[in-house]
């Protein structure tokens, strides 16, 4: 049985997810939790943390469910397979300099910082699909594009609605990237670690065969 867990911090997109995880697991032995329960959280097998809006409400949102240090024994020391969604991926940094400098959970090295725009010919929030390109395979996206069977990998897009970037100190773990004005990083990997900036639940087959392939960790 898995029970995933759809951390509920007063902030995301959490019917989405919930949704959209619910379609992906139901020829799965799978239970779906929307809490932010620290029993449901101790018996979890797979943990999502979505996130919308800005970097500090989110943290401090996350901060106040008291879940924080637990969340941490079950992603660090128990390695537990995680996915951090846009700014649940973000909060990941070890900074944040949105509407200041705040401390991120440092569980990945980088800092979160505003799409470049020098010369103001983005529209920000950077919203749409994007072309992704796949800087590196790792075991997770090995089989996720088993699971799709494709052929050109510059077929594959997804949906961003953000403001700022996520920064990776090492680039070792920076897995795909996409283009807005410079390089944006699409999505991050460390151990039982996944990060993405675009929305899975909104991105239709790849991002339904992304959590799916998602829920196959252990």
């Amino acid at each position: 049985m898995k029970n995933v867990l759809i951390i509920d911090y007063g902030t995301g997109n959490l019917k989405s997810v919930h949704n959209a995880v619910k379609k992906v697991s139901e020829k799965q032995d799978c239970r779906i939790f929307v809490s932010s329960s620290i029993e449901d959280l101790k018996k979890s097998t797979h943990i999502i943390l979505p996130g919308v809006g800005a970097f500090e409400s989110c943290l401090n949102g996350l901060i106040k469910t008291k879940a924080r240090s637990y969340l941490e024994e079950m992603v660090l020391e128990k390695k537990k397979p995680f996915l951090g969604i846009c700014v649940g991926m973000q909060m990941l940094a070890t900074k944040g300099f949105e509407n200041g400098e705040f401390d991120g959970l440092d569980w990945i090295s980088g800092e979160v910082k505003k799409i470049n725009n020098q010369n103001n010919n983005l529209k920000i929030p950077h919203m749409g699909w994007n072309t992704l390109k796949f800087l590196k395979e790792t075991a997770f996206t090995k089989s996720l594009l088993k699971k799709m069977k494709v052929t050109n990998l510059h077929d594959l897009s997804a949906y961003f609605v953000h403001s700022y970037n996520f920064k990776n100190k090492n680039t070792n773990e920076k897995v795909i990237t996409t283009c807005y004005g410079e390089e944006i990083t699409a999505m991050i990997s460390k151990e039982n670690i996944i990060g993405t900036q675009f929305h899975p639940e909104k991105s239709h087959y790849f991002g339904l065969a992304f959590l799916k392939t998602f829920l196959e960790q252990r």
